[in-house]
């Protein structure tokens, strides 16, 4: 079974032609495409509002955190 899955992994490989071109492909079209309607400052809008709320929401799991801590430190 094993050696089967090899076998088919090497002809999968044999049928992709991949170039030096595509090593140097510095051109990315999606992005230049979103950069040119201006969707690119909203994408990066909501990517900093997303990582600034993990990061508040992180911030404040860890004050209540160490409020448990010293509740459980004065306990013992």
């Amino acid at each position: 079974m094993g050696l089967m899955l090899i076998s088919l992994s090497l002809f999968a490989q044999d049928e992709i032609g991949i170039t030096s071109a595509d090593y140097q492909n510095t051109q990315v079209e999606m992005a230049d495409k979103m950069r040119a309607e201006g969707k690119i400052y909203v994408l990066v809008g909501i990517i900093g509002i997303v990582l600034g709320g993990i990061l508040v929401y992180v911030m404040y799991t860890d004050k209540k955190i160490s409020a448990l801590e010293r509740q459980f430190k004065d306990q013992e």
